[in-house]
């Protein structure tokens, strides 16, 4: 056999080969939402579509109820309401095409605003430059990871935390030290940013609380104020033991004696 007919033949099984694995082609399916993350018991509306021209059977597999909203006429694309969804779960959407299925998975986050942010503040009155500790909770929110606690003054924010891990109590503690002798407007933040997902910003303040910040009085003038306390209580002591003296020596007291010893007309009263 010649080489010229051996190449031929070469090329006539490749273009053979390659027609027919043209024929089978593949379909592809799709799986989508506005977004991927929705409040506990919440619904979300759910997109399915495939390349298929005829799918023979196809649709959204779930435990949780779920309807039909609309339909391709051919049954190429479906939009599903799935109700009731109270855990972190995925979605599986489905098509058969000519004796062959394929799938898409899409995963769906459960987010549970703040119920409640409160502040706890210790002590409520410092000097200037002494410490104070306040500490910020949000009860039962989820996902922590989207979840940052603020320390806020008159809503300027001081100093913040972020968290990680599943549902609970988010608890952030900050130590801080009064810098001036101003009061602080304290507030607890909490914020939840579900933008990533899809989502939008949920924000929960507490109640405010004042702490009240004292200026540290001058050394000397304490001193000062104690010495002038001991030396009048001195003075008021000493006149009231020689009151009692001069009482037991001449029966009355010395100054009731030069009361009386005044001219009539000093000791009247003015009318």
């Amino acid at each position: 056999m010649s080489s010229f007919t051996c190449r031929s033949l070469r090329i006539t099984l490749l273009a053979l080969f390659c027609c027919s694995g043209s024929g089978e082609k593949e379909f592809e399916v799709h799986v989508s939402s506005e977004k991927q993350i929705v409040e506990a018991t919440g619904f979300l509306k759910v997109n399915c579509s495939t390349s298929c021209e005829n799918p023979q059977v196809g649709g959204l597999e779930t435990t949780l109820s779920k309807k039909v909203l609309e339909e391709h006429p051919r049954g190429k694309w479906k939009q599903f309401l799935v109700l009731n969804i109270s855990q972190d779960m995925s979605l599986l959407c489905h098509f058969t095409c000519e004796e062959k299925q394929h799938s898409e998975h899409l995963n769906i986050r459960v987010y549970k605003p703040p119920a409640k942010v409160t502040l706890k503040l210790q002590p409520s009155q410092v000097f200037v430059g002494e410490a104070y500790t306040i500490e910020c909770m949000a009860e039962a929110v989820k996902p922590l990871e989207s979840l940052t606690l603020s320390l806020l003054h008159e809503g300027e924010t001081l100093q913040n935390q972020t968290f990680e891990g599943a549902e609970s109590n988010a608890i952030a503690i900050f130590n801080r030290r009064a810098q001036t002798k101003d009061n602080l407007n304290l507030s607890c933040q909490a914020v939840l940013d579900l933008r990533p997902h899809g989502g939008h910003i949920i924000s929960k303040d507490s109640e405010s609380q004042i702490l009240e910040v004292i200026e540290p009085t001058n050394p000397i003038i304490i001193v000062v104020t104690i010495l002038l306390v001991l030396f009048v209580t001195s003075v008021l002591l000493c006149f009231t033991l020689g009151q009692h003296w001069h009482r037991k020596r001449t029966g009355t007291y010395r100054v009731l004696a030069a009361w009386m010893r005044l001219p009539r007309a000093l000791r009247q009263r003015p009318g």
